[in-house]
């Protein structure tokens, strides 16, 4: 008999950056991220009795790399639910934005990925029919295969990694308690360059292990998610536009400060930097970009200014833009199904 299930998951941004880990995908400071609408992986899991075969396509084509990832994330899953030892799989992915590129592509494709081993786990077992176990053992699988991934398993704002009573290191959770204009924000992704990386994400947080500002950065990104959450809590907007600034423009000097040091922002991310600044001094209006690690940049703004910023990304920006490109995204409520 076989079966398939279908889950997109989005990607998330980060406003307090996740940058070093230890042990097996442990953060070395806690995070926090807005989960994305519109920037998001479709995964499609179709699974029958059979002999542990995987076949996975990307985009409806083989991709050797993506593979060899794929099937190690298998196995990780099997040691603890050995049921799915004996099934073969066909796994479809595809994204709605370019991958490799500082969009967290790994977040989105393993928390998608995630959702749909947990599926077939809890039609195989008893072991995560209740919707919590179900996403917390989702979130915690995807931890281990990108660290980021773990917060695209819920919307709004999410954390990951301890800073409170009610946070983990083995898996993320929503935010709660925040006003609700929080889920009420753009985030305009300005595509500098759809090229891949010249350094992974994997290979920058190895870097901070024998980082000089090491010890210095995770105290002080643990204190700013404390803060971060008390401005949020109170709206306090422009207070909110300088830490992520801080936190983005940090996350990039830590790479330069790096041995060896690698330089991901292009000429043009410091262009669109200044041109946000100047916006918002000339406006008094709230926003702000972030980075991840990568040249794209993101403009996060409340959607009741999107005509101004929309305006604003035509008039000033698009000049910075690979072929004038941007993707309209914004804050969602997380992973959707698809039982097909």
């Amino acid at each position: 008999m076989v079966n398939s299930i279908e889950y997109r998951a989005p990607s998330n941004i980060a406003l307090i950056k996740y940058w070093g880990k230890r042990g097996v995908q442990i953060p070395q400071n806690p995070s926090m991220s807005f989960t994305l609408s519109n920037s998001v992986t479709k995964t499609k899991m179709t699974w029958s009795e059979g002999d542990s075969q995987t076949l996975f396509l990307f985009e409806g084509e083989s991709n050797p790399s993506f593979e060899e990832k794929i099937l190690k994330f298998r196995k990780t899953w099997e040691e603890k639910y050995p049921v799915l030892k004996n099934l073969d799989l066909k796994i479809e992915s595809s994204n709605t934005f370019p991958h490799s590129a500082g969009i967290a592509s790994s977040a989105s494709s393993m928390a998608s990925l995630s959702l749909c081993f947990a599926h077939v786990v809890s039609k195989l077992t008893n072991n995560l029919d209740h919707k919590n176990d179900f996403l917390e053992q989702a979130s915690s699988f995807a931890r281990l295969g990108s660290g980021s991934a773990c917060r695209s398993l819920f919307g709004g704002v999410v954390t990951w990694g301890e800073w409170n009573d009610e946070t983990s290191n083995q898996f993320a959770s929503k935010v709660d308690a925040l006003p609700l204009s929080w889920n009420e924000w753009g985030d305009a992704i300005l595509i500098v360059s759809s090229k891949e990386k010249p350094v992974s994400s994997r290979e920058g947080h190895a870097l901070m292990d024998s980082h000089p500002y090491a010890e210095t950065r995770y105290k002080e990104a643990t204190d700013r998610v404390s803060q971060l959450h008390q401005i949020m809590k109170e709206e306090r907007l422009m207070d909110f536009c300088d830490l992520v600034e801080k936190e983005a423009l940090e996350l990039h000097g830590l790479m330069m400060n790096s041995t060896p040091s690698f330089i991901l922002m292009r000429p043009e991310s410091l262009g669109i930097i200044e041109k946000v600044r100047a916006f918002r001094k000339r406006t008094g209006l709230p926003v702000c970009f972030t980075l991840d690690a990568g040249p794209n940049v993101h403009l996060l703004y409340a959607l009741k200014n999107k005509e101004e910023v929309k305006n604003f990304i035509e008039s000033e920006l698009t000049p910075f833009l690979e072929e004038g490109r941007w993707i309209d995204d914004k804050v969602g409520n997380g992973p959707e199904i698809n039982h097909g």
